[in-house]
Order: C-alpha cells, then structure tokens, then sequence
C-alpha cells in the first residue's frame, strides 16, 4: 500500500515539474518569442526573462532580434551608357516588427532573404542604370548606398524589417573591357592634366608680360626723373655763372676758373704742352697782372 502511494507521489511530482516547465517561457537578449494560441499569435515577448504560457494551449516561436548579414551573389548589371559592370553587394538588416514579420514572411528567415535580394538587387540595377560607368567607378564613398536605400523607400516596412544599410563589397568591370576602360580614363585624365599645365602657363606668361611693363614704365620714370634733375643742375649751375658774371667782383675768379676748365679739356694724350696767350687770364695771372 505505501508502495502505491510513493508511486503515485512520484508520477504527481514528475506531471507537476513537466506542467511547470511547460508554463515557461524564457526570452533571451536577442530574440522575440512570439506566444500563438491556436496557431494564432497571442502576443510577443521582446523583453529578455521569464514569462508564463498556457500549456498545451499556447505555443511559442523565436524570431532573431540582432542585425543580420545577407550577401548578394554577383550579378551584372547596365550603366547608363550601355555598359557592363559587376557589382558584389551586401545587406545588413534586422527585424523590427515580429508580427508582420511572421504574418507576411512566415516568421521564415529563409523568406526573408529572397525579398530582400529581389529588392535590393532592383534598386542597384535602377541607380546604376541612371549613372555612367565613368560616374559610377569615381563616385565617392556613401553616394551609392544612399541612392540605394532612397530608391527602396518604405518597401520593408510592410514585411516588418529594416534594412539598415546596402555596401557594394566590389563594383567591377568584365574581364574583356576593363584594360580599354582604363586606358580610356587614362587618356581623359591626361588631357585635363595637360589642360591645367597649359592654362598655368599662359597666366604666367600674362603676369611675366604684366610684370615686364611694369618695370618698364618705372625705368622710363625713372630716366625722366633723371632727365628733369639733370635739367634743373644745368639751369642751375647757368644760373649761378650769370650771377657770378653780374657781380664785378666775382668776375674775375670765375674767368679764372673757366680758363681752367679749357685747359684741362684741352690736354689730352702724352701732350701736357700748354700755350698760352697774353690776354688769357691765366697767363696774366702768371704775369702779376
């Protein structure tokens, strides 16, 4: 009898422990439990712990709340100037709303991921598409995944995701024309090379050219200046003679010094003869006269 007993203790204990276990719920850091009630979600448990369900009644799914990787396989796509180009692109995105997220996807990963490359895919292709290969291969970093992510839109937001960012891991060129495609860049910047060196030298030559009429028209100045100097010298030194010339007094030592100046024109060479007159001042001089 108490053998029964001890059985039956234990199998209650063993329903107990499996009710209880049942009952729980735990939710980890990075994830959502979405509790279904008859296949139908009952609500969504987003906060990391332990919460209760109904047993048996009540099921529950994990859905991942981290940011997630999705790579795109290679694919080719046109530029705007009918050329070829490869581009190799990842997404990054993550799950925002649960509910539409199991309710339209499926709660499937799997799911998800070929909307999102059906999506992407078509937003690279119709941005590419507006550019240049040129404009696409010298576009700055972000002015691609900006484009991108403005094209898509709103487009995820209908399935509870959101992408949060799309970078193009390599942009290519098909084997067969990228040695022309680089020779043809080359080329054009060459050319605008060779534009710059030729405008460089030409504003050069306009400031040499500047410049060379510039000291032009001071050396011409400055020989004027000179001429108008010499000028005011002359008529002040033919000034200073008349004035001496006026006075009687002075007469004499200035026709002194003027027959002086004669001679000392006058010898030139070997020749230091000089002959002199008797009514030269100098000679008079000579002659105590």
């Amino acid at each position: 009898m108490k053998k029964g007993l001890g059985v039956f203790a234990g199998f209650i204990v063993v329903v107990a422990l499996f009710l209880g276990l049942s009952c729980m719920v735990v939710t980890g850091e990075n994830e959502y439990k979405l509790v279904r009630q008859f296949g139908k979600i009952d609500h969504v448990e987003s906060e990391a712990g332990l919460s209760f369900k109904l047993p048996f009644i009540q099921t529950v799914d994990s859905l991942p709340k981290y940011i997630q990787i999705y790579d795109l396989a290679p694919s080719d796509v046109i530029t705007r100037d009918k050329k070829t180009m490869i581009t190799n692109s990842y997404v990054l995105w993550q799950i925002t709303d649960p509910i539409k997220f199991a309710q339209t996807l499926n709660g499937s990963i799997g799911n998800a991921e070929n909307r999102i490359n059906t999506v992407v895919y078509n937003s690279i292709k119709n941005i590419i598409s507006s550019l240049s290969q040129e404009e696409v291969i010298s576009g700055r970093d972000g002015e691609l995944t900006a484009a991108i992510l403005k094209n898509m839109g709103n487009t995820f937001d209908q399935y509870g995701i959101k992408v949060l960012t799309v970078e193009t891991k390599q942009l290519d060129l098909p084997a067969d024309n990228k040695t022309a495609v680089y020779e043809r860049m080359i080329s054009e910047r060459e050319n605008i090379a060779a534009t710059y060196t030729a405008e460089g030298t030409s504003e050069a030559q306009i400031i040499k050219n500047t410049t060379d009429k510039e000291v032009s028209i001071m050396i011409s100045e400055a020989e004027k200046q000179a001429e108008i100097l010499k000028a005011e010298g002359e008529a002040e030194y033919m000034k200073i003679l008349s004035d001496a010339y006026a006075d009687e007094s002075k007469t004499d030592f200035y026709s002194f010094v003027r027959s002086l100046d004669a001679v000392k024109a006058s010898i030139t060479g070997d020749n230091k003869t000089v002959i002199l007159s008797e009514d030269s001042p100098i000679a008079q001089i000579f002659n105590g006269q």
